[in-house]
Parts: C-alpha cells; structure tokens; sequence
C-alpha cells in the first residue's frame, strides 16, 4: 500500500471543522502542529501589540487514494482556492512509513477494497 502525507494549513478557528471533514472523507489519526503566519504584507499593530495570525497545520498520514479523497473534500469544504482564506493544503509522497496503527491500517484496507 503506497502512502502520502497529507499536510492542511489553516486558520486555528477552522481546525475542528477542517478535522471533521477529513474524518468523514476517510481519514484516521491526525497530527496538529500550532504556529503563526508570516506573511509578505507587513504585520497589523494595534496599541503595541502586533496581531499575527495564528494557524494550524494538520498533518495526515494516508494511503494515496484516500488522501486524494481527503484532499478534495477538504477543497471544497473550504474553499481553498480562495486566495482571501489564507489557507493551504497539499500532498507529499512518502517512500518508507513505519509505525502506523495496525487498527487503522485495517480500516484503510477495508476503506479501498470498495474503490479497486
């Protein structure tokens, strides 16, 4: 089985929501990474305070199919392509994956029987 990483960066606001979809689309576990955009536009102050945008990386470890199947939903959940969400999600190919659940490696078996 060929796997992929499935990487989503995302308003922190958005992470349940973004999670959600995943599950529902065939996705497992998920890492969550935390972090802020720097953007190439100069950052808001208000008061002394730089306001910077806090986000969220989800991390998805998927057997190829299912990352695409994730992918797309995520897309069109979320509106991705809109440039104005800041948002961006994208897929890696991964050659040697060790560690994974065996209980999700069943479920992603039986999640793509149905598609061969």
């Amino acid at each position: 089985m060929k796997f992929s990483a499935l990487i989503v960066i995302i308003e922190d606001k958005q992470e349940e929501k973004v999670i959600k979809v995943a599950k529902e689309a065939g996705a497992g576990s998920v890492t969550i990474l935390h972090g802020r955009n720097m953007g190439l536009k100069d950052k808001k102050i208000f008061f002394g305070l730089t306001l910077e945008e806090n986000v969220s990386v989800l991390l998805f470890v998927l057997p190829v199919r299912v990352s695409i199947m994730v992918l797309r939903a995520i897309r069109l959940s979320y509106d991705l392509d809109n440039q104005e969400n800041n948002s961006l999600a994208f897929t890696l190919p991964l050659s040697h994956v060790v560690g994974l659940d065996i209980a999700e490696l069943h479920k992603f078996k039986d999640d793509i029987s149905h598609l061969l």
